[in-house]
């Protein structure tokens, strides 16, 4: 039996990780993985998904040996097939921690081929430089490389390191794999309350799903903000109007639109709703202190989005109102004019969205109530008859977790070791819901162990991931396996309650 190796002998593991041998063997399977166009969005490529979730179900098998792998079938209210949901188990040792590892297997659409940069089928793994460069330098391109196809394979390829060492992997380790979390997560929460029992014992939970602050130093991620999403419709007519006709003799929907979403907010970032803030929690001195050590330049950040200025230039405002304090958006109108050329149609129908991101303490159906009774009142106020249809589509409350307990010492102790230096806590603006509903399955600490970069480019043109943080990812998954194992006690404690 493989005898658990001590703290200082992971510079094998690290040796091993750095061959040319395992760095090509990792980056072909990258490659092999991105090739699959798995876009969950896009029913036409729905059989990728399938082909994703069999060869990561394949290689669990073949790779890391896991001898009982489940595809949990499922079906939309609708019946349309959804790609399998994978878990499974490796290892039973009731005195090891037993870790939950999330990721996801699909990706977003890659439309506009023609505006990656660096290849024309942005499937296809592309090495930039193609030749020379060096571990620091060298960027591999393509839908899925950094969400989350990367840091899936981080967690296999360390695991892998491990068993060729013949190291003991040092945790029990339950695996959650999904290929419909860019679409919603369809079924996911379904499966959870069926398949209670797999996650029952378990006592942390790792998701790597997000990304640094910056390019240099690592972190760790223990908050979310959550989402509200609106719509609201007015209807003015019984169709289409032109204004040289009707302007002037009708109360126009697109009016009455702008007039409600004038006064969503007060143009300097604060959310006018009645009682929208009522909720949020007051800043205490021992959270402020947590943003001074943070590796954050608020110019380089304006820099980088392209903008005249920032709503809060201090590096403190800046991030407080992305992470922990609610903002509002407006994110477009449905039914009116859209083109370059002059119309001079009235829409009969227009339908405005925007969304709230949300804080802990503050409750979604709460929110819901207090947007809509908003809304309507502003209506009304304004003496229009034009019919108003509010719509709360989505939501999904925010998410923080403890960051000084034993799951995140092991995280922050991985990244510290592997890159030599204190990775910044930190907190995000967006929403992952599933850490939430996993938290509530569980019971147990969950964070969030990014190994990509910020300028990774999830979601848009040109994804991509370094050579270096891919490798260096699976030597912090590695290492953060290891931290685990030695807090095994402290972990298991905090469940049962026991000292």
């Amino acid at each position: 039996m493989a005898k658990p190796k001590a703290a200082d002998e992971l510079q094998d593991f690290y040796d091993y990780l750095m061959k040319q041998e395992t760095i090509d063997r990792s980056i072909n399977l990258l490659a092999d993985y991105c090739a699959i166009k798995s876009v969950s969005g896009d029913e036409t490529l729905r059989p990728e998904c399938f082909t994703m979730v069999h060869r990561v179900y394949s290689d669990l098998h073949s790779l890391l040996g896991i001898p009982l792998v489940n595809m949990r079938i499922h079906n939309n209210p609708e019946d349309k097939k959804l790609p399998p949901i994978l878990t499974a188990h490796m290892g039973n040792d009731p005195s090891k921690t037993t870790l939950l590892v999330y990721g996801h297997l699909d990706v977003q659409p890659a439309p506009d081929p023609e505006n990656w940069v660096h290849q024309d089928d942005p499937f296809k793994l592309t090495k930039v430089p193609a030749t020379g460069g060096t571990f620091e330098t060298i960027k591999y391109y393509a839908r899925g490389s950094t969400d989350d196809k990367g840091p899936v394979l981080g967690w296999i390829n360390a695991i892998k390191a491990y068993q060729d060492l013949n190291m003991e992997v040092p945790v029990n380790i339950k695996f959650l794999f999904e290929c419909m979390e860019e679409s919603g997560g369809i079924g996911l929460e379904q499966l959870i309350e069926e398949q209670s029992a797999f996650f029952e014992g378990v006592d942390a939970v790792c998701i790597s799903d997000n990304y640094w602050l910056g390019l240099t130093k690592p972190c760790v991620t223990y908050g979310l903000r959550g989402i509200s999403y609106y719509n609201v419709t007015i209807e003015c007519a019984a169709g289409d109007l032109h204004s040289g006709v009707y302007g002037g003799t009708v109360r126009e929907a697109m009016i009455d639109l702008i007039n409600i979403f004038s006064q969503l907010t007060d143009g300097k970032g604060g959310i006018k709703i009645d009682g929208v803030n009522d909720d949020v929690l007051v800043m205490t001195d021992d959270e402020l202190a947590l943003y001074g050590p943070i590796d954050f330049d608020p110019e380089e950040y304006r820099k980088e989005i392209g903008t005249k200025e920032l709503l809060y230039p201090d590096k403190v405002g800046t991030l407080t109102h992305r992470w922990r304090y609610p903002s509002l958006s407006i994110h477009g109108f449905v039914g009116a004019s859209d083109g370059n050329e002059d119309q001079t149609v009235i829409p009969r129908q227009v339908k405005g969205k925007f969304s709230i991101r949300l804080v802990p303490n503050q409750d979604p159906a709460d929110i819901d109530a207090k947007v809509e009774a908003y809304v309507k009142k502003l209506h009304t106020q304004s003496g229009s008859k034009n019919p108003l249809t509010f719509v709360a589509t989505t939501s999904a409350p925010a998410w923080v977790s403890d960051n000084t307990d034993a799951n995140y010492k092991a995280g922050i102790n991985a990244q510290k070791r592997v890159y030599g230096i204190e990775p910044d806590l930190t907190r995000e603006g967006g929403s992952i819901p599933v850490t939430l509903t996993l938290q509530n399955a569980t019971n147990s600490s969950v964070m969030l162990l990014p190994i990509g970069q910020s300028d990774d480019g999830a979601h848009s043109q040109n994804e991509k991931m370094s050579e270096r943080n891919y490798i260096n990812g699976a030597k912090v998954l590695g290492t953060y396996l290891n931290e685990l194992g030695k807090a095994q006690k402290t972990l298991k404690s905090k469940k049962t309650g026991k000292k």
